[in-house]
C-alpha cells in the first residue's frame, strides 16, 4: 500500500471513530447498577441493554410505557435512565400469571415504576408518553392461544397514546419471509417487513433501524426457545416516530 493510500485509510478510520457516538452516562450507569438482579446482569452479554437503551432514545425526564415487562429486565434500567422526574408504566397482561406478581416486586423497590395488568392486547395509560416500548413481545400479539388482537387497532392505540414526535420502539426476532400466523406461533418470530407494514399502517414513520443484535448464524428456522439458538437469535430493533 502506498503512503498516499495509507493516509486515506487512516483519515477514514479517524472519521469513523469520530462518527461513533459515545454511550450516554445515564445509560452506562443504568446498566452498571449493581442492585440489578444477577440473572439480569448475566443476560446482558446476549441482550446488549446499553445498545438497546441508547438506540431507543430514552432520556432523563421521559415518560415511558413498557408493554409486558414480565420481571422488569428492562424496566429497572429504563427507570434509572428517566430518573426521578420521569415515569415508567408497566403494561402487563393477566394472561401470563407469573408476570404481574414479578413486576409488582420491581414496583415495590423502583419508585418511578408502576404496573397494571389487563386483558391480553389491552392497555391503559393515564397520560401521553414519550416512548412506547416493546422488546421481544410484539410477535406474541399475533398468537391466538394468548388472545385475539386486532393489530391495526392496537397500533393505532399506541399512536394515540404517544406525544407528538413520540417514539414507538420495537425489538423482535427475525422470521423467514412470508411467515404465516401459525408459523409465528410456532417460532415466536415475526418478519421485520410485516411488522413495519403493520406499524406504518397506523400512521407511524420508520425513523431508524438498529442492527446491533443481528446474528448471521441464525437462519430463522428454529423456534427461539430451541437450545441450539436460544439467546443467540437474529433480532432487529426499529424506531418509529409519531409525526
Amino acid at each position: 500500500m502506498t503512503p498516499a493510500r495509507s493516509a486515506v485509510f487512516a483519515a477514514a478510520a479517524v472519521l469513523l471513530m469520530a462518527a461513533a457516538p459515545a454511550m450516554p452516562d445515564y445509560v452506562t450507569n443504568a446498566v452498571n447498577d449493581t442492585t440489578r438482579p444477577k440473572e439480569d446482569r448475566d443476560a446482558d452479554a446476549t441482550r446488549l441493554p446499553a445498545e438497546t437503551l441508547a438506540f431507543s432514545g430514552v432520556k432523563p425526564g421521559m415518560t415511558v410505557g413498557e408493554l409486558y415487562p414480565c420481571g422488569g429486565y428492562f424496566s429497572r434500567m429504563i427507570a434509572d435512565v428517566v430518573g426521578p422526574t420521569g415515569k415508567v408504566y408497566g403494561l402487563e397482561t393477566t394472561r401470563w400469571k407469573d408476570c404481574a406478581p414479578a413486576d409488582e416486586k420491581v414496583a415495590a423497590t423502583v419508585k418511578n415504576f408502576t404496573v397494571k395488568a389487563e386483558d391480553f392486547g389491552a392497555f391503559t395509560l393515564t397520560e401521553p408518553v414519550d416512548v412506547f416500548w416493546i422488546t421481544q413481545n410484539y410477535h406474541d400479539l399475533h398468537i391466538k392461544e394468548y388472545g385475539t388482537v386486532d393489530m391495526l387497532a392496537f397500533n393505532k392505540h399506541v399512536f394515540a397514546s404517544l406525544k407528538p414526535g413520540g417514539v414507538y420502539f420495537i425489538l423482535d426476532h427475525e422470521a423467514p419471509a412470508g411467515t404465516s400466523e401459525d408459523a409465528i406461533a410456532k417460532l415466536h418470530r415475526i418478519e421485520k417487513a410485516q411488522l413495519i407494514r403493520e406499524v406504518e399502517a397506523a400512521g407511524f414513520k420508520l425513523a431508524a433501524e438498529g442492527d446491533f443484535l443481528h446474528r448471521a448464524g441464525d437462519d430463522h428456522t428454529l423456534p427461539i426457545f430451541d437450545k441450539a439458538i436460544r439467546g443467540k437469535t437474529d433480532q432487529y430493533a426499529l424506531k418509529f416516530v409519531k409525526p
